[in-house]
């Protein structure tokens, strides 16, 4: 080895410092997000003083340490060209695209995908990610409005010089020296700063807005400003009913499951978004609402058999919970959900949800054994299971945040529009089966076991 070769920053630590960064940058942006994570950060501590077995798991598991991490962003983005190079500069960060998300089935003009690190370390050192949405021109139902929006999209780059400069050096010499992770963070944060300039004058501004609030985020700015952040609560229901208190105006009501003893894939809740004084083309001023807080409480990700039963349950839920407050929502959810099993062994046994398995320190000391089923060895105490983190998103509750941050409801014309193979084809590549992902870690920590104890 050459001692005089610059040694390469980890992607992980480069993901760090940019999540990091981004927190700094958006607290700053948005004082009010401030508030909403010193509100989580008390919440979290009391569940954690109150509830001894949680807090003994979560460090078990390696997860105090990253508790106070924030889980996720969002950003949504125009143009082919602008997806693709978001992937590349992703990539410098060990974040890959996972998942996608059609949000049109939820009347919402975008498809999705979240970057974000795939491998079991790179989760433990930083799970941060970004649900990155693409807008979808061909949906706008003017001709005339769709040309003017690619237009105005044509004449920007959201991305600096350096940045560019630094994702290529990162490409062609297969990393980033320290100075060098450094300067690209600075690079990278610029595509997401808020600008409070918008690139178009009021009156195409409002044209944008009258098709569909989201449109006018994209389009009518230098960049992608981040539009959200995401701490993770270990209570969610009591974030929710403490936001008002502390000055925030917490959406209706929380997206995803009802609350339950063994949490599943994800809920959601936000403050609602801030009206901000944008100046338009031609001196004039207006206002423009797209950036909040988000909170996330994750549970255990569920097989394909588990999310075809939540989707089935959702469903049925939704008539009845039609413009219901939070507290209503949650009890007809719950009522919904009874038929959702709410114990881990059942959910295991059913083939609902994914673990991940481990040996016991009875199994360490263990001599050859010969049985094979986990399930008895689980019950012979020999291993244990336990639940594997939902590290992905939900698209109905993608886009009931989007439009309670947006105002506005569904628009029935964009419903029913996937599709995977133009999404792919704009971002240069395909994205990974996140299910795909949760089973491949199931078989590998099975086999695992099996594999020590049959000497």
């Amino acid at each position: 080895m050459n001692p005089t070769a610059t040694a390469h920053v980890t992607a992980d630590e480069i993901r760090d410092r940019f999540s990091r960064a981004m927190s700094a940058m958006y607290q700053a942006e948005v004082p009010q997000y401030e508030t909403l994570l010193e509100l989580v950060a008390d919440v979290n501590q009391e569940v954690l003083e109150r509830d001894a077995a949680l807090a003994e798991r979560l460090a078990a598991h390696d997860e105090l340490n990253r508790l106070g991490v924030e889980r996720h962003g969002a950003i949504r983005v125009g143009t082919a060209d602008e997806l693709a190079m978001l992937r590349r500069l992703f990539a410098v960060m060990g974040m890959h695209p996972v998942g996608y998300y059609d949000l049109s089935e939820a009347g919402v003009p975008v498809h999705s995908t979240a970057f974000r690190p795939v491998d079991d370390a790179a989760l433990a050192r930083n799970p941060f990610r970004i649900f990155t949405s693409l807008l979808r021109l061909e949906l706008i139902e003017s001709e005339a409005l769709r040309e003017r929006a690619a237009a105005i999209l044509a004449e920007r780059d959201i991305f600096t010089a350096d940045a560019r400069e630094l994702i290529a050096l990162h490409e062609s010499q297969g990393g980033l020296s320290d100075e060098q992770a450094d300067r690209f963070v600075a690079e990278a944060l610029e595509t997401f700063r808020w600008h409070r300039d918008a690139t178009v004058d009021l009156d195409t501004y409002e044209a944008l807005h009258a098709e569909h609030r989201l449109i006018a985020d994209v389009v009518c700015f230098r960049g992608p400003h981040i539009n959200h952040l995401t701490p993770r609560t270990l209570d969610i229901d009591e974030v929710q009913r403490r936001m008002p208190a502390a000055g925030m105006n917490p959406k209706d009501v929380i997206e995803g499951p009802p609350r339950r003893d063994c949490p599943i894939l994800l809920r959601q809740t936000s403050f609602k978004a801030l009206e901000e004084v944008t100046r338009f083309k031609g001196e004039r001023q207006g206002t423009h609402t797209a950036r909040f807080g988000e909170i996330e409480q994750r549970g255990v990700a569920l097989t394909a058999e588990g999310r075809a039963l939540y989707d089935q349950l959702l469903s049925a839920s939704r008539q009845q919970t039609q413009g219901l407050d939070n507290a209503a929502h949650q009890r007809v959810l719950s009522e919904v959900f009874a038929d959702f099993p709410d114990d881990e062994a059942e959910l295991r046994r059913q083939g609902l949800a994914f673990f991940e398995y481990r040996l016991s320190e009875a199994g360490r000391a263990a001599g050859r054994v010969e049985e094979r089923d986990p399930e008895a060895l689980i019950e012979q105490g020999l291993a244990t299971a336990r639940p594997i983190t939902y590290e992905d998103f939900l698209p109905v509750s993608a886009a009931g945040i989007f439009q309670s941050n947006l105002g506005g409801g569904e628009n029935a014309a964009y419903a029913g529009n996937a599709n995977r193979e133009a999404f792919e084809a704009a971002l240069g590549a395909a994205v990974t089966d996140e299910l795909a992902l949760y089973a491949e870690r199931e078989r590998a920590s099975r086999a695992a076991v099996l594999e020590a104890l049959a000497g």
